[in-house]
Parts: structure tokens; sequence; C-alpha cells
């Protein structure tokens, strides 16, 4: 018997999408590629509360509302 190394139903789903497959390849080749997302991230935020101003701060931390959630349950797990 010997074990499959098929990816599963959700890899493949991910590596399907145009943007995020990409993104997710890159990521598994070079770790880095996390941290120059994290800083176009905070460009791109930036770059909108100049334009924006208080609204685009607002729209973004309405953004990361789910994340944070997501993190407190996670570090709250026994």
């Amino acid at each position: 018997m010997s074990l499959s190394t098929s990816p599963s139903r959700g890899a493949r789903i991910l590596d399907a999408t145009p943007i995020l497959g990409s993104l997710a390849r890159d990521i598994s080749r070079d770790i880095n590629t996390v941290f120059y997302l994290l800083v176009i991230l905070i460009t791109l935020v930036v770059l909108a509360i100049n334009v924006w101003g208080v609204v685009a701060l607002a729209m973004s931390a309405l953004a990361l509302v789910p994340v944070v959630f997501v993190i407190l349950l996670w570090i709250t797990l026994p």
C-alpha cells in the first residue's frame, strides 16, 4: 500500500484561483515573499489614508476585525 501524495481539494482550489494561487506558490518557494506582501499592504493603507483620510483608516480597521478575532481565539486555545 502506498500513500497518495495528491493535493487536497482545498489546495487544488487555492492553486486554481488566479491571484491567491500564484501568491501561495510564491510563498511556498520563498518565505520572504510574506514580508514583501506585508510591506505592500501597509504602503497601500498609508496611501489610502493619504487620499481618503480617516475613512480609509476606519475601513481597514473594520476589515481586520475578523482577523484579530481569530487570532484572539487561537491564542486562548489550551
